[in-house]
């Protein structure tokens, strides 16, 4: 059999590494800007600001990378708004927060009304899932900088917690369950590198890939007080869950197998011939969000009720902010 030669996602031109150090670069200068009532900012999955002694807003902004290409190579435009919502409401929710409302920008060479209307339309899903209000927007032409059929997209979310009702993740304990939900893809991440596996004819393939981003809220919603953390999986896949509490290590010892998560992803296997820390790193494979808790039957148990599927997935370790898989067949540090 002829061995695949691995292709990254540095490979496709994105750097996880060197963006990781733009943050860590500006987070000082940053702060500067910050006044009392900041509570959190750069680095968290959201940013929170006290707006009185009992009540916090949760602000989060995403955009949805590359898959807008994919979009407009298949000329299908009604769902990559949900996804526009999905980026940054699923980074919200991981404080407790409940989504209030939603503002998007729509950058473009030339206002196609057809397109904008649909991208609108698949926003105001979004939001709807999200029980967001989409209170405003921008849209802007912008040629020069975009070509014909160019777009892209940003967006901004606001939510609100009290302040005893906070997900800071500080009451994780060591020998608390991770448990994982499924995503419904590859949701928004690593599309530089799935344009390169997949060619535009590929139209079965790219309509898989278009396929929304979850939105996780009508999930969470229900099981709050059974959580003590809660992590987004997006860019950088499992390297996300140590964010809920970086003073512990959290040890996967289980992860769903390629015939338990929608078929594309074997086939970005089978094409990038990665695997471990590149694969996990890169792509979602399956898991769109993940829960610490302490009372995993009692939660297994609602989601059983809500005929929502999950996976218990692992455990939290005294340590050092790592995710540390080890499985059965793998070995690896996120």
């Amino acid at each position: 059999m002829t061995q695949v030669q691995k292709v990254t996602y540095k490979d496709a031109g994105v750097d996880i590494e060197r963006g990781d150090e733009f943050v860590e670069r500006i987070k000082a200068r940053v702060k500067t800007t910050y006044g009392d009532r900041v509570v959190s900012g750069v680095g968290g999955f959201a940013a929170l600001y006290k707006m009185g002694e009992d009540k916090l807003l949760a602000a989060g902004t995403d955009g949805c990378g590359t898959k807008v290409k994919v979009a407009q190579v298949l000329d299908k435009h009604d769902t990559i708004g949900i996804d526009l919502v999905a980026m940054c409401v699923n980074d919200v929710i991981c404080t407790g927060a409940k989504p209030l409302f939603f503002l998007d920008y729509l950058a473009t060479g030339k206002l196609e009304l057809r397109v904008a209307e649909d991208i609108i339309k698949g926003i105001v899903e979004g939001c709807k899932q999200s029980e967001a209000a989409l209170i405003g927007g921008e849209t802007a032409e912008m040629p020069g900088v975009y070509g014909a059929g160019e777009y892209d997209l940003a967006g901004f979310c606001v939510g609100e917690v009290e302040t005893k009702s906070l997900m800071d993740g500080q009451k994780i304990k060591e020998g608390d369950t991770l448990i994982a939900l499924p995503s419904s893809g590859i949701h928004s991440n690593g599309y530089s590198l799935v344009r390169k596996l997949v060619k535009e004819s590929e139209k079965n393939l790219l309509e898989q890939a278009l396929t929304p981003t979850r939105i996780y809220w009508p999930v969470v919603k229900e099981v709050l007080p059974l959580v003590k953390g809660m992590a987004h999986i997006t860019g950088g896949g499992l390297s996300n869950i140590p964010r809920m509490n970086d003073k512990f290590d959290y040890v996967i010892e289980s992860l769903p197998g390629l015939d338990e998560v929608p078929n594309i992803f074997g086939e970005l296997v089978r094409r990038s011939g990665l695997d471990g820390k590149d694969l996990y790193e890169t792509f979602n494979m399956g898991i769109g969000f993940v829960f610490a808790t302490a009372e995993p039957a009692k939660l297994a148990k609602q989601l059983q009720v809500m005929k929502q599927p999950y996976w218990m997935i692992g455990h939290v370790e005294k340590g050092s902010s790592r995710c540390v898989v080890r499985t059965d067949k793998q070995k690896f540090e996120c």
